[in-house]
C-alpha cells in the first residue's frame, strides 16, 4: 500500500491552536485567505472561545448552528417557548404550526413513565452457573457497601443504585454474564457516576471471585470483559398526547373534512407500524423535533437517538415510535419513548446557550425537560403526516427551502423579496428559481 507520509503527523494534539490550521491548511488544503476564514468563526470573547475549546479535542475552529424557537407550546396547561438547534428551517415551522394547531383543543398532555437507568458489567465464567446465582443472592449488599462513598451525594438528592441483578447468557455465549445495575440518577444524566459505580463493583467482584472467598467449587477465575452504562432505558420512559373530538379537528386543505383527515390519519401511522421503509422517515421525522431540543439544552442527541432506534425494534421488527387512533368520536394521537436527559452537569452548566435554553424553559427538572422534548417530537410527526395526506410534504419544505436556494444563487435583497412574493403562486424548484432569476437580470 503507498501511504503518503508527508500528511502524517506526531503531537498534533500538542500544537496551538493557529499552528494546527497553518499545519492542515499547508497538507490538505490550497485555497488562499483559509486561516482566516476558519478563524472568523471565533468568538470574538476569548474567554468564551476557550470554553467552546476545551469541549473537544482538537478544536480549531466552531461550527455554527441555527439556535431558533418555537413559541405557543402548551402543555400540562403550560405555555412555553421552546428552543431548537437545527438547520432545517421547515422543522422548526412545522413544530410552531402544530403547537397553534393543538393550543385551541386543548394542548399537549405528557407523564413521565419511569426513570430507571442502566449499566452493566460483563464478564466470562466458566465454573458452574448454578454456584454464581446461589451467591449473587446475598451479593448485591456487599456491591451496594463498597460504592457506598461514591454514591452518597446522589443519595442525598433522593436517587441512587435501585437493583443489582445477575442475568445468565449461555444461551447466547458460554460462560457469559452479565450483571446489569439500575439506577436513579435525579436530574442528572448520569454517565460519569453510573459508570464509577460500575468499576468499582468490577474490582470488588473481580477480587472477591478471584481470591476465592466467594464460591467454594475450584479455582475458575471471572474475567471482566467491560463495564458501561447503556444507552437502552427502556425504563425512563415519557409519554406525550394530544386528543380532541373528531369534529373538532376542522377541514384542511383542498376542503378535506375532519373524518377524511383523522382515517388518512390511521392509516399512515398503521403504514408506519408496518413498514420499515416508512417507519424509518417517520420515526426520523420524530427525532428533528427531539434532536433539536436535545442538542439546545446541551444533552447527548446520539445517546436518544440510539435509544428511541433500539426501542422501535423492540417487537424484533422496526416500527413507529408514535399511534393514533379514534374510539367513540375521539382522535387521539400519542407518542411513548425513552430517553436519559440531564438539567445539571455535563454541557447542561457550561454551554451558555445550553444555560440560556433550560432558563428559557422555566428551569425544568430532568423530567420535565423529557416532557417537553417528547413532546415536540410528536409535534412534529403530526405536521409531516398533516402535510403528507393533504397537500404533500414537498409544498412547504420547499417554500421554506426558497431562501436556501436564493442565497446559493446570490441573490440582492430586492431580487430575494421578490422571488418570495412571486413563489407564493408558483413551485419552487432549484431550476425555477434560477429562470425567476435570470430573466429579472436579463432586463436590468
Amino acid at each position: 500500500m503507498n501511504m503518503d507520509k508527508d500528511k502524517l503527523i506526531e503531537g498534533f494534539s500538542k500544537l496551538e491552536k493557529k499552528q494546527k490550521i497553518d499545519w492542515i491548511n499547508s497538507e490538505f488544503m490550497a485555497r488562499p485567505n483559509l486561516s482566516e476564514m476558519v478563524e472568523s468563526f471565533w468568538h470574538p470573547d476569548l474567554k468564551k472561545q476557550k470554553v467552546f475549546d476545551e469541549f473537544s479535542e482538537n478544536t480549531i475552529t466552531n461550527f455554527y448552528f441555527p439556535f431558533g424557537v418555537a413559541p405557543n407550546f402548551l402543555i400540562n396547561n403550560r405555555v412555553y417557548c421552546i428552543p431548537m438547534v437545527i438547520e432545517e428551517s421547515s422543522v422548526v415551522a412545522a413544530a410552531s404550526k402544530a403547537a397553534k394547531f393543538w393550543l385551541s383543543r386543548g394542548g399537549f398532555h405528557t407523564e413521565v413513565r419511569s426513570v430507571e437507568k442502566v449499566g452493566t458489567i460483563y464478564f466470562r465464567y466458566p465454573g458452574a452457573a448454578s454456584a454464581l446465582k446461589n451467591f449473587f443472592e446475598n451479593y448485591s449488599e456487599t456491591l451496594t457497601l463498597e460504592a457506598s462513598e461514591l454514591s452518597a451525594n446522589m443519595e442525598e438528592r433522593g436517587g441512587g443504585i435501585i437493583d443489582i441483578n445477575l442475568i445468565d447468557m449461555n444461551e447466547s455465549e458460554a460462560n457469559l454474564y452479565k450483571i446489569e445495575v439500575t439506577f436513579n440518577t435525579c436530574n442528572a444524566m448520569g454517565a460519569n457516576f453510573i459508570n464509577s459505580i460500575l468499576e468499582c463493583f468490577t474490582e470488588k467482584f473481580k477480587q472477591d471471585v478471584n481470591t476465592g472467598r466467594v464460591l467454594q467449587e475450584g479455582n475458575y477465575p471471572v474475567e471482566i470483559i467491560m463495564s458501561i452504562l447503556s444507552n437502552y432505558t427502556p425504563n425512563c420512559s415519557v409519554r406525550a398526547w394530544v386528543e380532541c373530538d373528531v369534529d373538532e379537528l376542522g377541514e384542511f386543505p383542498g376542503g378535506m373534512s375532519a373524518e377524511v383527515f383523522a382515517e388518512k390519519f390511521l392509516m399512515a401511522t398503521k403504514i408506519a407500524q408496518i413498514d420499515p421503509y416508512r417507519a424509518t422517515t417517520h420515526n426520523k421525522g420524530i427525532m428533528n423535533g427531539i434532536d433539536s431540543v436535545v442538542m439546545a439544552t446541551g444533552n447527548d442527541f446520539r445517546a436518544v437517538e440510539a435509544c428511541a432506534h433500539t426501542y422501535a425494534s423492540r417487537k424484533g421488527t422496526y416500527s413507529s415510535l408514535s399511534r393514533a387512533e379514534v374510539a367513540n368520536g375521539l382522535f387521539k394521537f400519542e407518542l411513548e419513548i425513552p430517553m436519559s436527559l440531564g438539567t445539571v452537569g455535563g454541557l447542561t452548566s457550561l454551554h451558555p446557550m445550553a444555560k440560556y435554553s433550560l432558563e428559557l424553559l422555566g428551569s425544568p427538572s430532568s423530567d420535565e425537560l423529557m416532557q417537553i422534548v417528547a413532546t415536540v417530537g410528536l409535534a412534529q410527526n403530526f405536521s409531516a403526516i398533516r402535510s403528507l395526506i393533504t397537500t404533500g410534504i414537498q409544498k412547504g419544505h420547499m417554500k421554506m427551502h426558497l431562501l436556501n436556494i436564493l442565497k446559493s444563487l446570490g441573490a440582492s435583497e430586492d431580487e430575494t423579496l421578490r422571488a418570495v412574493d412571486y413563489f407564493k403562486e408558483h413551485k419552487v424548484s432549484f431550476k425555477g428559481v434560477r429562470s425567476f432569476l435570470s430573466e429579472r437580470r436579463s432586463y436590468q
